[in-house]
């Protein structure tokens, strides 16, 4: 899932803080009809279309509660999935199967929700050179989860954080007295492989971003045709971002702007879940 060390590391606090969340003693409903130790199996079946993702994370959140818990997998992650196929087989302990079932499926069905709304928004960029880009609005704490299921949707990662780039939005444009003085505030500290990218929301201010040498120029909540315009006025000279309330219904708008990046906070926010479930219990 994670290849970086460091990134399964928080993957497993999270997970284990997300089980401390929904079992703050004990599961008194499961442990009331099983006293000790037996042996099930439970099937994970999709009930709707879309594509899969997070099943790592759901394989992990068992193997912390029980480290003996197996997995069939008939599905790879990243894979399309038809209603009513089965998409896993999970043996182990009962008691554990019970217990982590709602923080498994809700990890998996929020970020298999994501994976799919970010390709069907990805199909509708083909034959275009604009990549489609995430945002940091994001659920708190699943961020590391969220980002990756855009990836495995066909998505590109914005920054991943506040640490991760320099972006001058209109409030530090502000308060700094303009994109000029913004722009070489950010130079003078910001290292210098660092890209600068500025927020703009008229071709005026997307004129000033350009002359202060911005190397990324977002045009902000801009109308398809004032988009064309700025595109062309910067000219190559900037790397160019649409951003500002894109959804999956409005995007192909977009497209004919010529912009470089469409980036979509509705990839994270407003992506719906995909319908899982673990059904069919039965003892071994």
């Amino acid at each position: 899932m994670l290849n970086p060390v460091t990134d399964v590391i928080v993957a497993d606090e999270l997970i284990k803080s997300a089980l401390r969340e929904d079992i703050t003693s004990e599961d008194v409903s499961t442990n009331a009809i099983f006293k000790e130790r037996t042996e099930g199996r439970v099937q994970l079946i999709a009930k709707a279309e879309g594509v899969i993702c997070g099943l790592p994370v759901f394989r992990r959140v068992f193997e912390l509660l029980d480290p003996q818990t197996a997995f069939e997998f008939y599905v790879k992650e990243g894979e399309a999935v038809k209603k009513g196929m089965l998409v896993a087989e999970i043996t182990g302990d009962i008691r554990v199967l019970l217990s982590g079932e709602r923080t498994a499926l809700n990890y998996l069905q929020r970020m298999s929700g994501i994976a799919t709304y970010t390709a069907q928004t990805v199909s509708l960029l083909k034959g275009s050179k604009a990549k489609l880009l995430d945002t940091r609005k994001t659920t708190p704490n699943m961020r590391i989860f969220e980002k990756y299921a855009v990836k495995i949707g066909g998505g590109c990662n914005h920054r991943y954080n506040l640490s991760d780039g320099v972006l001058l939005k209109d409030n530090h444009i502000s308060a700094a007295g303009g994109i000029k003085r913004a722009v070489e505030l950010a130079r003078e500290y910001a290292p210098f492989v660092r890209r600068i990218e500025v927020e703009v929301e008229n071709l005026e201010m997307c004129r000033e971003a350009v002359e202060a040498g911005a190397d990324i120029i977002m045009l902000d909540n801009m109308t398809p045709e004032e988009m064309k315009k700025a595109v062309a006025l910067i000219d190559g000279r900037a790397l160019t971002e649409s951003s500002g309330n894109v959804t999956k219904e409005n995007i192909a708008s977009i497209i004919d702007s010529g912009v470089d990046f469409i980036s979509s906070g509705a990839l994270t926010h407003s992506a719906p879940i995909l319908d899982l479930s673990l059904k069919n219990l039965k003892r071994i």
